[in-house]
């Protein structure tokens, strides 16, 4: 473990203990050079577990040139980059956003070569163990396999197209073109599992019933020996592996052999107990009044109180005014409480933007559980709208546009923030926008941690969360682009949309029940272009609203032509006068002809 992860040991609740034995072999078989490659990482501390190990093999497609270095380079660049990734992606983000640059960087490469199968083309197949959790990623005819319980599943396929008998070849590999399809799999672990990978000069060789008995042979032999000493089962993981490669040879591989195994030995604990103590390693401080320190800060005044938490204002040693947020003792006992609040400051640190409020303790040994932010001399949001009922819709937009900016900083980092509303929005005396508040956020990459805690499933406030939440449906960024569209509609009229009704909504019934009332009927001022994105943004269905908060944004911005109700009332002269002019002079013309046949 790092100075660094030992420093910040507790800012991440819920270290799980995962442990793996790993054992991989390579060698170039019958061939002049291996173009086949391996590796795996397998990180201490904090690193294993908000990202896992990682376990990759790739074979080189011989008909490439380039074989040798595109598959040395995806092993390589893609542990590096992967573990280089924001801790608070999930591993599907983070391995596709990874996977992808590397195959356009293959690809690119290959360019040099009239044909593009003659470049830097490369199998990839991946295992990513995370917490309870195993995530394969696979592309090409390389195989991952899982042995349990005394039988070996093939959980990769082969992207192989087959012409004819003796004529093949691969339909999907790294570097092959600037799009790539990668096969996804989630798979829960269980301990005493086995994960072979293994490259087409082994797999090749066995059909899977022979692979699963060379497997169980082994096991059955070297159970005594596992028993006996733990470490020795590394040892042995790595001679099966040469085993394995130098048996397929033996049985006439022409090609390069490569192979890794992997044993999980140990899960996180899931034991309610192991993770209360971890969690309460840090004593909750004590109510604090003016005059107290608490570490290297002297309380100046008591900010917020509330049943859940204490936020003082406090000077440092240099002098800067700085914010303090303690726990409530109220909750001294309750497990799933103290993680939460350790995610905020754990969040609080990973998203950086001017529009979201900063925190300051990172570097800082901590004598009790508390974080530190920037103090920011402003007003809530909500006293913003209270004392604005008439504001300038251009002020309304230019607010806004900072506020998606710092919810857009939680949405890179794949993070929900769940509670968007005006009390937990700042508006400095320089006209910033801060989001002050992080103790309902989502994110992707802890989510994926398993733990015995029972969760909050409902986060947020009623009168701000989309239905989506509520109902206790998947909840995904548009989620806060809902609660954003909800502040939008109640800084420019003053109210809350569907009459301020969403609060009491509590089944999908409720919120059929809901009628719209358009924005330009409480605030006549306001665009009809701008009522008509509001409305998409608060559909209840989140599939029909926009597609991330930086299109709401935009399309707040673009005025357009909208056929509405308002347009139908004015007169056909006003709304398109070349037709009110072809209807009279048709009208005319018939009258003409009628009075010409009486005549």
């Amino acid at each position: 473990m790092s100075a660094f992860e030992k420093m910040h040991h507790q800012d991440l609740p819920l270290n799980g203990k995962l442990e793996i034995n790993a054992g991989q072999y390579s060698h170039r078989g019958v061939k002049q050079v291996n173009e086949d490659a391996i590796g795996i990482r397998i990180p201490d501390g904090l690193m294993l577990t908000t990202k896992g190990a990682v376990s990759v093999i790739c074979d080189g497609v011989s008909a490439a040139e380039a074989a040798e270095k595109a598959s040395h380079i995806s092993v390589t660049n893609f542990i590096s980059d992967y573990y280089s990734t924001p801790d608070t992606w999930g591993v599907k983000r983070a391995s596709s956003q990874v996977l992808t640059a590397l195959n356009r960087w293959l690809f690119g490469l290959g360019q040099d070569y009239r044909d593009a199968r003659k470049g830097y083309v490369s199998t990839f197949t991946a295992l990513i163990f995370k917490s309870c959790s195993a995530h394969l990623l696979h592309v090409g005819d390389s195989r991952a396999y899982r042995f349990r319980h005394g039988e070996l599943e093939r959980i990769s396929r082969d992207h192989i197209s087959v012409l004819n008998a003796n004529k093949r070849y691969l339909a999907r590999a790294l570097g092959l073109d600037v799009k790539l399809d990668v096969d996804y799999r989630q798979l829960a672990l269980q301990s005493q599992d086995y994960y072979l990978l293994t490259t087409d000069g082994v797999h090749d060789l066995f059909t899977d019933s022979e692979l699963s008995e060379v497997l169980s042979l082994w096991l059955n032999e070297t159970q005594e020996a596992r028993e006996v000493h733990f470490r020795s089962e590394l040892a042995d993981l790595a001679l099966f592996c040469r085993h394995l490669c130098e048996l397929a040879i033996e049985r006439g591989s022409e090609d390069n052999v490569s192979c890794q195994l992997l044993g999980i030995e140990t899960l996180p604990s899931q034991d309610i107990n192991d993770v209360y103590q971890q969690l309460s390693s840090q004593p909750f401080p004590p109510p604090l009044s003016v005059g107290m320190k608490l570490d290297n800060y002297l309380i100046k005044q008591v900010l917020h109180q509330s049943q859940r938490s204490q936020v003082y204002l406090a000077v440092n040693q240099e002098g800067r005014q700085v914010c303090l947020k303690t726990p409530s003792v109220n909750y001294l006992d309750d497990a799933a409480y103290i993680e939460r609040f350790m995610l905020e400051s754990w969040i609080g640190h990973r998203i950086h933007s001017p529009n979201v409020v900063k925190l300051l303790d990172r570097d800082q040994p901590k004598s009790a559980l508390y974080y530190v932010t920037e103090h920011l001399n402003g007003m809530p949001l909500s006293v913003w709208i209270s004392r604005n009922p008439n504001p300038s819709i251009q002020e309304v937009l230019m607010l806004l546009k900072q506020l998606e900016s710092g919810v857009r900083a939680f949405h890179r980092k794949e993070t929900l923030h769940q509670d968007l509303k005006p009390d937990n929005i700042l508006l400095t005396q320089e006209g910033q926008i801060k989001i002050i508040d992080f103790g309902s956020c989502y994110i992707k990459g802890v989510a994926e941690i398993t733990t015995p805690l029972q969760r909050d499933s409902v986060l947020g406030t009623a009168d701000y969360s989309a239905p989506e939440s509520v109902l206790g449906y998947r909840v995904s960024n548009r989620g806060d682009l809902f609660s954003l569209a909800v502040i939008a509609f109640e800084m420019l009229t003053g109210e809350l949309p569907f009459k301020g009704r969403l609060a009491r909504c509590r089944t999908k019934a409720d919120y059929q029940d809901l009628i719209y009332i358009p924005c330009y009927e409480l605030n006549p001022l306001i665009p009809t272009w701008i009522d008509q994105t509001l409305k998409r943004a608060l559909s209840l269905d989140p599939n029909h609203r926009h597609g991330d908060t930086s299109e709401f944004i935009y399309a707040l911005q673009q005025p357009i032509v909208v056929k509405d109700k308002r347009e139908f009332e004015l007169p056909l002269l006003e709304t398109n006068p070349v037709i009110f002019w072809r209807a009279t002079t048709l009208f005319f013309a018939l009258s003409t002809l009628l009075l010409l046949l009486f005549l």
